[in-house]
């Protein structure tokens, strides 16, 4: 499933392919398991793939064998289905003598019915990727009623999340999902017109961010001009998470600095859960912001006590628990001088496994903390998610099981608080629209038990 991954998308310039490149790697935080670029000249498109990060699949060579004024790109990693190659997006099928490509970042949470649906009547499926759902219900109707309409009614058949771009011979379109979990921006520079995950791609191609892609919108591009559709939208839901770790804190995203939210997230930390201590620390990169809201509100001092390799992925979203066990202490190594002897607060911004928090507390103290008292800025996840964010099963959640004092004693910290869940609602402008089931198990679309049971056997 192409969950939390990063899209790109340019219409109108020369070097596509290279602008896609460039804001695929401001995106590289979303995924680095693999990535891709699809261009289209007017006549013919092209595609590039490979597993890695962005500038180990690309370089000059390759962005040459992408010419064209239209591309869109994608970064990947993987919780379902397999680490392939074959996996590896965007997805590109040649139709009716027209190349089409698609990325997806989302979780399609009937993909399993529709695909035995569209198996039953003939369809022929090349990968395990709910995205190849969405290809093949496109494919069945855009003959008949053009591209726009079959697209539009694809997206009617799915549910759960995607923000998606889809590339033809001379138009690109960018898709969110009417819950609006993920979030997907429009950008301009000089004439051409760009798709985002995040604004920060905009950001490193000096491009002006226009607007929010609406949950439900359809905006399609073309040499006419710009064109948005509608799909009908109730609740929307859009993924907290993005705000409390998984979005770059440079990044605007549902309309909001995240960087501003996260500091807003430790002021009301430090309001819920003050703490005596000598130095507020952050685990680097997601805890900083929240910290340094912790560290003004507490009037206790902000200080960098783990230093951390950029050059290893994200524990979050590694795929395989063995490379998270692994990578703690390749990624993180304390710096003793600056914790010899002090009372910690560590501001980290979620406990999943609570394998990871453990060792670095273990950290802190054989690097010289006397005390650690642990700050989470957000509340306990006791619930998987289903729509984009790669949480384990539930039985795997530390919080679903163990209360917060088992939880500490657990992770050997002195002392434990977790942001509460109506805290963390009140540093965001519009509350009511956003899904919080990963704290709550409120699911704003239902699963099906046949998804619960695929995502249980991952």
């Amino acid at each position: 499933m192409p969950e939390g991954c990063g899209v790109v998308g340019i219409y109108n310039h020369p070097q596509a392919a290279r602008l896609t490149y460039l804001g695929l790697y401001a995106l590289q935080h979303r995924g680095q398991e693999s990535a891709g670029i699809v261009s289209s000249d007017g006549s013919n498109v092209f595609m590039h793939r490979g597993m890695g990060l962005v500038n180990e699949v690309f370089n000059e060579e390759t962005l040459k064998t992408l010419p064209g004024h239209i591309a869109i790109g994608h970064n990947r990693y993987s919780t379902m289905g397999s680490s392939t190659l074959l996996n590896v997006q965007p997805l590109l099928i040649n139709f009716s003598g027209e190349g089409i490509a698609l990325s997806h970042n989302g979780n399609l949470i009937n993909a399993k019915e529709l695909r035995n649906e569209l198996e039953s009547k003939g369809s022929i499926f090349q990968t395990m990727m709910d995205t190849e759902v969405i290809i093949h219900l496109f494919t069945h109707s855009s003959r008949s009623i053009g591209k726009r309409r079959a697209l539009l009614k694809a997206l009617r058949k799915v549910k759960g999340a995607y923000s998606l771009l889809l590339l033809t011979n001379n138009e690109l379109i960018g898709a969110r999902d009417p819950q609006g979990f993920r979030p997907l921006v429009l950008g301009k520079l000089g004439e051409s017109f760009l798709f985002a995950s995040e604004t920060c791609a905009f950001d490193l191609l000096g491009a002006k961010y226009i607007r929010e892609v609406r949950p439900g919108e359809m905006v399609a591009i073309n040499k006419k001009g710009i064109k948005s559709y509608l799909l009908p939208s109730s609740r929307v839901s859009q993924c907290i998470f993005e705000h409390i770790y998984f979005a770059r804190p440079d990044s605007l995203v549902f309309g909001e600095s995240v960087h501003k939210v996260r500091e807003k997230l430790g002021r009301r930390l430090a309001q819920e859960h003050p703490c005596k201590a000598d130095l507020v620390i952050p685990v680097p990169d997601s805890g900083v912001s929240a910290a340094l809201g912790y560290a003004s509100e507490s009037k206790i001092p902000f200080a960098m006590g783990l230093t951390r390799n950029h050059y290893i992925g994200r524990t979050f979203i590694e795929p395989l628990q063995s490379f998270r066990d692994m990578e703690v202490k390749i990624k993180l190594n304390p710096i003793r001088d600056v914790l010899k002897g002090k009372r910690i607060v560590l501001i980290d911004d979620s406990i999943v496994r609570g394998t990871t928090s453990k060792k670095i507390i273990r950290l802190l103290r054989e690097g010289g903390a006397r005390e650690v008292h642990f700050r989470i800025s957000s509340p306990p996840i006791k619930f998987p998610c289903f729509f984009g964010i790669d949480t384990p099963v539930q039985r795997e959640l530390i919080a679903s099981s163990y209360s917060v004092e088992e939880i500490r004693e657990r992770i050997g910290a002195n002392t434990l608080g977790y942001l509460s869940l109506e805290g963390l609602l009140s540093c965001v402008k519009n509350p009511d629209s956003y899904c919080t089931a990963c704290f709550n198990g409120d699911y704003p679309l239902k699963v099906s038990p046949q998804t619960k049971y695929i995502f249980e056997a991952k």
